[in-house]
């Protein structure tokens, strides 16, 4: 685990997308991140071109993390129209104007992309970067795609991950015989100011070691019960991950690099 004390604080100026959502209220409210812009959706739509280059060209800052997306999976599944615009398009528009601002101002500009861990298949664990990406709903395709567009910048971090909020458990039954590489939220902005503050370029896997959904949820909801994986998925309309589990092994290195103590 990280803590506060561990993580050098950036000093650089952040732009932050998605600040109405779980991960970007964390963000927000961390205290890690001293200069931040976090725009609501109405001063910035990244699903506008113009208003994205717009906002770009009128404010200054050194860092993108880019939290904003759809990411309801059954939303995404209903309206796979809107999850490609606001995933892949919404992205795709933030990396122009990132690259437009930078032949402006002769700066890099650093661009953290928060991804997730439904690029990969999610039936056999143990993902590793390298493993060939296969999503297996709407929501991964078109965050896979936003990955692409976000390959195109010289300065760039995708974090493949998954987080839970432990103050916010939805469930009262997780499955003992699914697993993923899930970790607090909080631990997860600690990770992320890490890699806006460092020289990392390309993708990581950024999580916990390899836990069932029932022992991950239960430490901070005793209450809840244990149930089997078919018993989630027959009463979902659309496929869950089996097991997501990521190998978290580049992640180990980075920290251990910069004297992060697990």
């Amino acid at each position: 685990m990280m803590g506060e004390e561990e993580v050098k604080p950036p000093g650089k100026v952040f732009l932050l997308t998605g600040g109405s959502g779980t991960l970007g209220k964390h963000i927000i409210s961390s205290g890690l991140f001293k200069s931040l812009l976090a725009p609501t959706h109405s001063e910035l739509d990244i699903t506008n071109q113009a208003a994205v280059e717009k906002f770009f060209l009128q404010n200054d800052f050194g860092v993108v993390i880019h939290c904003a997306a759809l990411a309801r999976v059954g939303e995404c599944e209903k309206e796979p129209e809107k999850a490609l615009l606001v995933n892949a398009e919404g992205t795709a528009n933030l990396v122009f104007a990132t690259i437009d601002k930078e032949a402006a101002t002769g700066k890099k500009i650093r661009f953290i992309h928060v991804s997730t861990d439904g690029v990969y298949q999610s039936t056999k664990g143990n993902y590793s970067e390298t493993d060939a990406a296969m999503p297996y709903n709407e929501y991964g395709w078109t965050k896979l795609a936003a990955e692409v567009a976000v390959n195109t910048l010289t300065n760039f971090c995708v974090i493949r991950t998954r987080f839970l909020d432990p103050k916010n458990i939805r469930y009262d039954a997780y499955a003992t015989d699914s697993y993923t590489s899930v970790i607090p939220v909080d631990e997860l902005v600690k990770a992320i100011a890490i890699m806006a503050d460092g020289e990392f370029v390309g993708t990581i896997n950024i999580g916990g070691q390899k836990v069932s959904d029932y022992d991950a949820y239960k430490r901070y909801k005793p209450t809840i019960k244990p149930c089997e994986f078919k018993d989630i998925q027959c009463n979902t309309p659309f496929k869950l991950s089996k097991d997501a589990s990521m190998n978290i092994s580049l992640w180990e290195k980075v920290k251990k690099r910069i004297g992060v103590v697990p």
